[in-house]
C-alpha cells in the first residue's frame, strides 16, 4: 500500500476548486492533484485499497468519489461494476455554489430507459442494505442525526429531477426519508448523499492542505454510516 503524501508536500491549492467550472484534475502534478492525494490518504488511514471514479471530462471535473475495492469484490452480482458501491465524494454544485464531500449510495434504474439496462438495481448494492436500515431506532437513524446535528446535510432522491435536501431544522424522519428514496422514479438514476457544504467564501480563505484535512475529516464522520450498509467495514489502521 502506497504511503501518504506528507502535509508539507501537498501542492492542493484553494483556487483548484473552482465554483464555475468544478474539481480542478487536469494540468497538475500528482502531489497537486485531488484524486491522487486522496487516494493515498484513505488507503493509508484504512489499510485497503480504494477505487477512484468521477464524473466530468477534461481539466475540471463536477464530482468525484472512492470506494473500497473489498467491498465492490465481496459482491457476488455486481463485483464488476462500482454502481452498487457505498463510496466517499466531493462534488462542486456550480449552481449552488457550494464544494460538497461526504458519502454517497447509488440506486440504479429500477426500469431501465433503452440501452441502459447495465445500470439496473441489482439486489446485491449498498442501496437494499440502506433502504432495510431505515426504521425507527436503529443504527441506521442514529448516525443520520448525529451527522446533522453536526452541519451534515441529506440530498435523497432522483438525481435527475428536483431532490429533497434535508438539514438538521427540517428532517423528517427515517420513514419518510425511505419513502422518499422508494418514490424516485424509476427510470431515473437515484441515491442518497450525506453531505459537508462549503461556502466559497471558506473554501478561499482556507489553506489548501486545511482543505485536504476537511475533507478527510468529513470522509470520517461519514464512515460509521457507510459501515452500516457495505458488505466490508472500513476501520482505521492502529497508529505505529
Amino acid at each position: 500500500m502506497s504511503a501518504a503524501i506528507s502535509p508539507a508536500r501537498i501542492g492542493f491549492r484553494p483556487e483548484y476548486l473552482d465554483f464555475r467550472r468544478g474539481i480542478r484534475v487536469g494540468n497538475l502534478e500528482d502531489h497537486e492533484r485531488i484524486t491522487r492525494i486522496l487516494k493515498l490518504a484513505l488507503e493509508a488511514r484504512y489499510g485497503q485499497a480504494f477505487l477512484t471514479e468521477r464524473w466530468g471530462r477534461g481539466v475540471y471535473w463536477r464530482w468525484i468519489g472512492w470506494l473500497p475495492r473489498a467491498n465492490r469484490q465481496a459482491k457476488p452480482l455486481s463485483n464488476q461494476v462500482s454502481f452498487g458501491c457505498a463510496k466517499f465524494f466531493i462534488s462542486m454544485d456550480t449552481e449552488e455554489r457550494l464544494f460538497q464531500c461526504g458519502m454517497q449510495v447509488e440506486r440504479g434504474y429500477i426500469h431501465p430507459p433503452a440501452g441502459g439496462g447495465a445500470w439496473r438495481l441489482q439486489p446485491d448494492w449498498d442501496w437494499m442494505r440502506l433502504l432495510s436500515g431505515l426504521k425507527r431506532g436503529g443504527e441506521t437513524e442514529s448516525q443520520l442525526r448525529r451527522l446533522l446535528k453536526e452541519g451534515f446535510l441529506i440530498h435523497a432522491g432522483s438525481w435527475e429531477a428536483q431532490p429533497q435536501v434535508y438539514s438538521a431544522a427540517d428532517f423528517p424522519g427515517v420513514r419518510a426519508l425511505k419513502k422518499v428514496l422508494e418514490a424516485a422514479p424509476k427510470r431515473q438514476w437515484a441515491g442518497l448523499q450525506v453531505y459537508y457544504a462549503m461556502r466559497e467564501e471558506e473554501v478561499r480563505g482556507a489553506a489548501g492542505v486545511d482543505l485536504v484535512e476537511s475533507m478527510l475529516a468529513a470522509f470520517e464522520e461519514t464512515r460509521p454510516l457507510m459501515n452500516l450498509v457495505m458488505q466490508v467495514r472500513l476501520e482505521p489502521r492502529a497508529a505505529v
